[in-house]
Formats: structure tokens, sequence, C-alpha cells
């Protein structure tokens, strides 16, 4: 298996899980952030596996985002180099074909949060916190965190955290719908667990098409997505999932999927 750094990839039936060890704080590097990218391309080439859970090893830390170490003496080079590293690798993990399952258990800073709002979903520990403290060191979230968090939370909240620098606890990041899920401390996989158990029973191929219209909703007009909604529907009827799909149903069988 390749070597992808600090990431730890395990592969068990049609879930990975990627844990982020980059001891004290999972804090993210030039050397990782690439790695993600490539992994994730190369979750995209294999047809059996259907979702990607990530979580940050230990129970303090998901990740504290980038050490603060790279950008103490001012170098634009060095800023721009890791600005689009960080987006690059974040690009691709919302990209993703299947489902991505954040499980935040612990504290998610800066890039660490940016990781998770990455994500398709996110499941909360009781103990997690969750920031986009840049604006505190003079700094900006530019992994997405604009943007996404936005997305997800409404203006109002995003500036809250953003313009504020307000932390949130997992109770509140459930209520303003930063994540879909809570679970107690040291929970947290197990619920991803379950959660890509009910993404394998789906049809991997029409889960990417439907991701990939959801994901478009938010900068393409409804009126332009119903038509591609329509056009994406009639080309499920090339694939072999689909066929198996209808056939397994009215057999009464659960169908077994070949992501093609």
């Amino acid at each position: 298996m390749t070597d992808y750094t600090n990431l730890q990839l395990s592969i068990d039936g049609h879930t990975a899980t990627v844990t982020l060890n980059n001891p004290p704080a999972h804090t993210w590097t030039m050397e990782s952030l690439p790695a993600l990218k490539q992994l994730v391309s190369d979750l995209n080439a294999n047809d059996d596996v259907y979702a990607l859970i990530i979580y940050g090893d230990g129970e303090k830390f998901f990740s504290a985002g980038a050490d603060l170490n790279n950008f103490v003496d001012g170098d634009k080079g060095r800023a721009i180099s890791m600005a689009i590293a960080f987006g690059e690798a974040f690009e691709a993990l919302s990209a993703y074909r299947g489902v991505s399952i954040a499980v935040i258990n612990g504290y998610a800073m800066g890039g660490g949060l940016e990781c998770a709002l990455a994500c398709d979903i996110r499941i909360a520990e009781a103990h997690a916190q969750m920031a986009l403290p840049e604006t505190g060191v003079g700094l900006l979230p530019c992994a997405g965190g604009t943007q996404n968090l936005t997305m997800l939370v409404g203006e109002g909240w995003a500036k809250r955290m953003i313009l504020c620098g307000e932390r949130v606890d997992a109770d509140t990041a459930l209520r303003i719908g930063l994540v879909e899920e809570v679970t107690a401390k040291g929970g947290g996989l197990l619920a991803a667990q379950a959660l890509a158990q009910k993404v394998a029973k789906q049809s991997p191929v029409a889960v990417t098409y439907s991701k990939q219209l959801i994901q478009a909703a938010r900068n393409t007009p409804p009126a332009q997505n119903l038509i591609h909604e329509r056009e994406a529907f009639v080309k499920l009827f090339d694939t072999k999932d689909q066929r198996e799909g209808v056939q397994a149903f009215l057999e009464k069988r659960k169908p077994t999927w070949q992501n093609k």
C-alpha cells in the first residue's frame, strides 16, 4: 500500500478510513497536503471503495490546521505554496466520487476544520471544539473556509466564527448545521462506520451522479440543474448497476454493485 505522509489508510470492505497522524496536533504540511490529494485520487480509481472516513488519531485533536511557524517570517512565496496546496487537497476531497465523512474527535481549528468542511458529512464527538481563528493572527481561511462554512451555517454564523473568532462546541455546531450528528466521546468512528454501511447499500454510480448534482446547486441556477438531473437519470441506464438495482428489487434480493 502507498505511503501517504502523516496519513494512515486502511480499507475494510467498501469503506476507506484515513487517520490523521502528525502528533501532537495533526497539523497539515507541504508533504501531507499533496499526500491527501494523491490518496483521494487513488481511492477514486478503486471501484471497491464507496465511502471515506477521516478522523484524528487520539482523542484531543482532529486537526489544528496549519503550523503557524510556516508564516512567521512573512515569506509570500511560502504563503502562496501553502495556499495552493491546501486548496488543491481539500478541493480534491470535496470532489471525491464517493461519500466522505469527517469524525471531529477533538479540536478542529483553521485548516483542520476546513478539511472537515470539505467532507460530505460531519460527525462531532461531544468534546469537540471547532473554530476558524485565522483573522486573530492576521490571516484568513484560504482552503474553502469562507465559502463552505457560509453554505452550511449561513452568513451570520460564518461571520461570528471568522470575523469574531468565535469557537463553537459540538452542541452548538449541531444546532447551527455545522455538523449532522453528535456522539459521546469515542463514539464518532462507530457512528461513521454505521453511516458508511448505509452508503454501501446504495448504487455507487448513482451516489456519484447525485453528489455532483447536489454540489452543483452551490453555484448553478436550479433551472440548469434540473436539466442536468434528468440527463444524469437517463445516463444511468448505460450502467450495469442500474440494471442490477432494478432487477434485484424485482427479485427481492440485495443488489451486487459493480460501480460501473
